[in-house]
């Protein structure tokens, strides 16, 4: 047993029991470094990733291997989704030295921090070009005893061109419609027209570049945007890369075509597309999106949400394969012709196979296929897929599971939030609205911590325990628009107040003074370079994400120290929207609710009136972008505590549920009739 045993990850868990002497990070690892004289070896990954099991059973689990790790380096693991700041500062250099980046994620670095040598996955023997594992290290050694000069050297000028990359974005000015129209152009460029998506492979989700895509169309009208967005979903939701029997999205398609993906399920991922498709549907009443939005939304409350409430960070791609008994990727969701013939029978088992595009040579391993949805699949009663999927998905949790990582992550966590909140509101379904308000109650509960006098947002915890590790920007930002989604859903103004305290903090601890934004806090710990990315990777980045939240707090309440902030963060987003839109994507969202206002809209009536009901859910169905929304029974002021500013001295008209609709300081004619409020607020589907 080694010094992982007793932590909150469930990724460092995994290596508790390895011969290799980990440490976690931490300041005791690096003196230990130099109390030894020997360079540390660091080894980046998390729960849920297939080539960081790989390595570990390769060269983790090996007694050789792990002894001469033990021998020459002081080893500390780190779980890159308790600490991203860590991950994001080294990702930086092995990207600068090698060009690529990924994990697990391998780097030698001094006992001072400062790294020499960087790499990704290395295997057991030599293969594709690629020096061992073992080679690596005893390359790694040489060099540290017999050239330490040039290892110091090496070290001194990669921490040197890590602190010149400061990024002066923040000093541009506001993004406006002409800048959205160059990056729209740009992103057709990018656009995949025959498979959907951006890019070829390997294909993810443009989840954010996506929601930019939906808002520019409700501010501008331009078809080519929706077309694009409604495309791409439907492609991945006829793909592989969507469990067609339980639901949600895997991490990524290894093809361009969605096919085949890699089986790994975050919450982050299926948080932003279950939303995605909702706001889809939003638009165009696609039934498809609809069917989508929920089936993920079920899925994440299904096998994601813990004991405590929250949702859990991801499932595994890899389970056993009960016919070797070996754990392999993708072993849980594959199918052959016989395995469906064997569960449906023969007339059904052929049915499926054709509906499903399983076939006898496979489009996976060993003959087995991903369940997709062909274009040219045979056309079937609903009723009777419905059951043929039941049947499957019955069969199927027979299997060996994936493994879960338990973990709940504050940012994670918000972005469900919204999404289950939104769906609960757009479908009907006050189980998922009862569901992420449990969510929020566990962030609020277990994340929110005061203690020295100092109050905090925790990056994580697990099984109720709050880990050690403290929240970055993405923490701040993504639980603040979780809660202002859920504020406008629920009309309870408590989630405006805790959304309020999070972006104050966000102003207080993480702004620079161009206006700029830090993933850290001023007062977190310091490494080589304190990490400061606008570009969002899977989910948004930190910085687009609390600019979003800032700029709907500053909706809802009139601040204009809020306002002031969220557009001189977006500055960034003129800066890099016409150059890169595919990574800036919530960025570009973000200042389509700028550009629109965004419009605050106050739904003045007793809860229980049904008319009061029927604005409300019209307010939230509209489609102007980031709108915000406040409900509620009028009142002499509306700033008490619990209680939405937007509702002050609105009156009713005619003694009805009236609603108040203003933008960019013009407020709309009040109105008690749900057709007009439509039309203030964009098209809606009933």
């Amino acid at each position: 047993m080694n010094r992982l045993a007793g932590v909150t990850s469930p990724y460092l868990l995994q290596h508790a029991d390895n011969p290799v002497d980990w440490w976690p990070w931490g300041p005791e690892a690096f003196e230990e470094a130099q109390r030894r004289g020997v360079p540390v070896l660091l080894s980046v990954g998390y729960s849920a990733c297939h080539w960081c099991h790989v390595m570990a059973h390769e060269s983790f689990e090996d007694e050789l291997t792990a002894a001469y790790m033990n021998e020459h380096f002081v080893n500390i693991k780190v779980d890159r989704e308790e600490r991203p700041d860590v991950d994001a500062v080294y990702m930086e250099a092995v990207q600068a030295a090698t060009g690529q980046g990924g994990w697990p994620m391998t780097v030698f670095m001094t006992a001072d921090a400062e790294p020499f040598y960087f790499g990704t996955y290395f295997p057991p023997e030599p293969r594709h070009g690629m020096p061992s594992f073992m080679q690596v290290l005893e390359g790694v050694r040489a060099a540290w005893v017999g050239r330490r000069d040039e290892v110091a050297e090496v070290a001194g000028k990669v921490v040197q061109d890590l602190a010149g990359r400061q990024l002066e974005y923040g000093r541009a000015g506001v993004p406006g419609p002409e800048d959205q129209a160059r990056a729209l152009l740009a992103l057709t460029r990018e656009y995949d027209a025959r498979h959907g998506g951006f890019g070829g492979a390997p294909k993810f989700p443009p989840s954010m570049a996506l929601e930019f895509l939906l808002r520019h169309h409700a501010r501008t009208g331009a078809e080519g945007a929706l077309q694009m967005a409604a495309d791409t979903c439907e492609a991945m939701a006829r793909g592989g890369i969507y469990d067609q029997l339980g639901g949600g999205f895997a991490r990524y398609s290894v093809d361009r075509e969605w096919v085949v993906p890699h089986f790994e399920k975050m919450l982050y991922d299926n948080a932003l597309l279950c939303r995605v498709y909702a706001h889809l549907w939003r638009a165009t009443g696609s039934d498809l999106a609809r069917r989508v939005a929920l089936e993920t939304a079920d899925f994440m409350v299904r096998e994601l949400r813990t004991a405590q409430g929250g949702f859990a960070s991801a499932l595994d791609a890899d389970s056993e394969d009960p016919g070797s008994g070996r754990h392999v990727e993708g072993a849980y969701y594959v199918w052959t012709p016989a395995q469906l013939r064997e569960v449906l029978g023969d007339t059904d088992g052929e049915l499926a196979a054709a509906y499903f595009g399983v076939t006898e040579e496979g489009n996976f391993e060993h003959g087995t296929s991903v369940l997709r949805l062909p274009q040219d699949g045979p056309a079937v009663e609903a009723g009777r897929i419905a059951g043929i999927r039941e049947r499957l998905l019955a069969a199927r949790a027979g299997r060996p599971a994936p493994g879960r990582d338990d973990k709940v992550v504050a940012a994670w966590n918000g972005l469900a939030i919204a999404a289950l909140a939104e769906c609960g509101a757009f479908f009907e379904r006050p189980d998922l609205v009862e569901r992420a308000t449990e969510a929020a109650d566990l962030l609020v509960r277990v994340h929110f911590d005061a203690t020295a006098g100092k109050v905090r947002l925790g990056r994580i915890s697990k099984d109720g325990r709050a880990g050690g590790n403290a929240g970055v920007l993405e923490d701040y930002g993504d639980v603040a628009e979780g809660f202002l989604t859920l504020a406008g859903v629920t009309g309870e103004g408590v989630w405006l107040e805790f959304a309020g305290f999070l972006v104050d903090l966000v102003l207080d601890r993480f702004a620079a003074e161009d206006g700029s934004l830090y993933d850290t806090a001023h007062d977190a710990e310091r490494l080589i370079r304190r990490p400061q990315d606008p570009t969002d990777n899977a989910a948004p980045s930190g910085w687009t994400a609390a600019a979003g939240a800032l700029l709907s707090y500053a909706a809802h309440t009139g601040s204009e120290a809020h306002r002031t902030a969220a557009e001189r963060a977006l500055g960034v987003v003129q800066a890099l929207g016409p150059r890169v839109p595919r990574f800036i994507g919530h960025g570009l969202a973000v200042a389509e609710a700028l550009i629109d206002g965004p419009r605050e809209v106050a739904v003045a009536g007793h809860p229980e009136d049904p008319a009061t009901a029927a604005l409300h859910r019209t307010a939230l169905l509209g489609t102007a972008p980031g709108a915000v929304v406040a409900v509620g029974a009028p009142g002499p002021a509306g700033s008490g505590p619990g209680e939405f500013p937007l509702l002050a001295e609105r009156t009713l008209v005619r003694d009805l549920p009236t609603a108040y609709v203003c933008r960019h300081f013009v407020c709309a004619r009040p109105t008690t009739d749900p057709v007009e409020l439509a039309g203030q607020l964009g098209a809606v589907r009933s």
